[in-house]
């Protein structure tokens, strides 16, 4: 439940970052509702899951596949170039993320 949460959590990371980027330095009502609501979800939700994740792994997998997502979105919805070697760093990235959860399961059944 835990690395759902903070899944979740990584998604609202990047919501809330695009929000941002869009409030026009927090003047435009409607972006900037959604940052608020979106980062206070996003932070709730890492809190939670460092109750059952290291904080470093939490951490790392939460700001990672936030930022991997925002880039994402970002290529796709044409806010940033993409690139051949974009889409590799990026999948690199989640390809990390993946082996912090291998790695926290496997030490997680030895526990």
């Amino acid at each position: 439940m835990y690395w759902i949460i903070l899944l979740v959590s990584a998604v609202l990371e990047a919501v809330w970052a695009t929000a941002l980027s869009l409030s026009d330095g927090l003047s435009d009502p409607l972006p900037t509702a959604v940052f608020f609501v979106a980062v206070t979800l996003s932070m709730l939700g890492l809190g939670y899951a460092m109750r059952g994740i290291p904080i470093g792994t939490a951490y790392a997998v939460w700001t990672g596949t936030g930022a991997a997502l925002t880039v994402g979105y970002a290529m796709v919805f044409g806010g940033e170039q993409a690139s051949v070697l974009k889409v590799l760093f990026l999948a690199g990235i989640i390809g990390c993320v993946i082996g912090l959860k291998v790695v926290d399961g496997k030490r997680s059944e030895k526990a």
